[in-house]
């Protein structure tokens, strides 16, 4: 095994519970985003990503109300698109600061990732949800601002977390060989992707789900029984 010198973590089912994203801040981001599309439409990020989602949709010229019912299909769908997650992005913005919610850490995350910090290890989140959206999560956890201990973020803009050619360019990016980072994730098919690509992996299969019979990479229940 190579020497792991950087780590790269998904959040959903890896450092955060699937629930806290679906049962809070997707409910969240539904239930505010026709009012927020409609009293910030005007503004130019917002018109982007609304253009965005129009073009990925298909749609040539549409009302904002039927890019509104768009969105929140999408939503309704968990479909993985960069502008989707970009307006959910904004809109949590407000729920972080105004303390609404804090962002789910599983209980040991923190004081292992403190820990990889300390020994050296350069610390990257790959996650569908956009990067600052990322970055509100790890801000505004229940552990603490973690922000600190990550050297960077990416998401879909980089390219979909299924395909090998993502974590090509995350690699390039980072200037780092692939054999030296470990991809953590609970999605097998991101792994697959990333072991593609040259990197080390880990599967979090958080309990209560059941251990795989035959598992295509390591197993691992936590961060603590990781040991890079």
């Amino acid at each position: 095994m190579s020497t792991i010198r950087v780590i790269l973590t998904d959040i959903e089912g890896t450092t955060s519970s699937i629930s806290f994203v679906k049962d809070a801040l997707f409910p969240y981001a539904r239930k505010r985003l026709p009012a927020y599309v409609e009293t910030h439409g005007d503004k130019p990020e917002v018109q982007h990503w609304l253009h965005e989602a129009a073009k990925e949709a298909g749609i040539v010229e549409a009302t904002r109300q039927e890019i509104i019912e768009l969105l929140l299909r999408w939503i309704d769908e968990d479909r993985k698109s960069t502008a989707l997650k970009a307006l959910q992005g904004m809109i949590w913005k407000d729920g972080y600061e105004n303390g609404d919610y804090r962002a789910h850490m599983y209980p040991e995350v923190s004081a292992r990732l403190h820990a990889w910090r300390g020994e050296g290890l350069h610390l990257y989140v790959y996650s569908s949800g956009s990067v600052p959206a990322q970055r509100l999560f790890f801000g505004y956890s229940d552990a603490g601002d973690l922000t600190p201990l990550f050297a960077g973020y990416f998401d879909t803009e980089t390219g979909p977390k299924r395909e090998q050619a993502s974590y090509e360019r995350i690699a390039a990016a980072i200037d780092e060989q692939p054999a030296h980072i470990l991809f953590l994730s609970d999605i097998v098919e991101e792994l697959d992707a990333a072991r593609a690509a040259g990197f080390q992996t880990g599967w979090l299969v958080r309990a209560p789900h059941p251990l795989p019979d035959a598992p295509r990479h390591p197993v691992y229940r936590d961060f603590d029984a990781i040991a890079p």
